[in-house]
C-alpha cells in the first residue's frame, strides 16, 4: 500500500504539481504550435505519451546496463537518449503516415520535431539520472518509478495541450479586440493557466 501511495505521489507531482509546460516552461514550441485545434492536440498528446514513456524506459535500461558498466554514462547519455527518441519518433511517423494520414498531415512539422522536443529529453534525463521531485537529496528512480514519473509528465503535457486547444477554439469565436487576436491573447491565456496550476504547489505536501 505504501508503494502504491508513493507511485501515486510521483505521478501526481509529475503531471500537476510540477507540470512540465505551465510550471517549468519546457516544451513550449509544440504547446503553442499544435494547440490551435482539438483533434491535432489529442493526436499530439498520445504521440508524446508513447514516445516519452517508451524512450524513458529504454533509456533507463541502456543507462544502467550498458553505459554505466562501461563507465561512459557521463559522456554518452545525451546522444544515447536522443538516438532512442529519434528512433521511436521515426517509427511513430511511419505508423501515422500509413494508418492515419489525416492526423499525420495535421501535425505537420511538429511530429518529427518530437525528436528535438526538450520536454521528451528532459523527462528521460530526469527519470533516469535523478528524481526531479527529490532534488534536495541524493535520489534516483527505480525502473518502475521512472516509467510512472515519465508517464505522469507525458499525461500532464497532453492534458495542458488539450485544455489549451479547447480554450483557443473558444477564443477564435469570441469577440476579442483586433489588437489582442493571435499570439497576444494566446500568451495571456497560457499565463492565466499557469497561475491556476500554481494552486497545486502544496498539493499532498509535495
Amino acid at each position: 500500500m505504501k508503494l502504491l501511495s508513493q507511485y501515486f505521489l510521483i505521478f501526481l507531482g509529475a503531471s500537476l504539481v510540477y507540470n512540465i509546460i505551465l510550471l517549468r516552461f519546457i516544451g513550449l514550441c509544440p504547446f503553442f504550435g499544435v494547440s490551435n485545434k482539438m483533434s491535432t492536440s489529442v493526436g499530439m498528446g498520445f504521440a508524446v505519451i508513447f514516445v516519452m514513456t517508451v524512450s524513458s524506459a529504454a533509456s533507463w535500461i541502456l543507462y544502467y546496463f550498458v553505459l554505466k558498466p562501461l563507465g561512459v554514462e557521463q559522456f554518452l547519455y545525451i546522444p544515447t537518449f536522443i538516438l532512442v527518441i529519434a528512433s521511436l519518433v521515426q517509427f511513430e511517423e511511419m505508423f501515422l503516415r500509413k494508418y492515419s494520414p489525416t492526423l499525420y498531415q495535421s501535425m505537420g512539422i511538429y511530429l518529427p520535431l518530437i525528436t528535438t522536443n526538450c520536454a521528451v529529453l528532459a523527462a528521460a534525463t530526469e527519470s533516469v539520472i535523478r528524481g526531479y521531485l527529490k532534488l534536495n537529496i541524493a535520489y534516483t528512480y527505480s525502473f518502475a518509478e521512472a516509467i510512472i514519473y515519465t508517464f505522469g509528465v507525458a499525461v500532464g503535457f497532453s492534458l495542458i495541450l488539450i485544455v489549451f486547444a479547447a480554450i483557443r477554439e473558444r477564443i477564435d469565436i469570441a469577440p476579442v479586440p483586433g489588437w489582442l487576436k493571435g499570439p497576444a491573447i494566446s500568451f495571456m491565456a497560457a499565463a492565466l493557466m499557469s497561475l491556476a496550476f500554481m494552486g497545486f504547489a502544496n498539493l499532498l505536501g509535495l
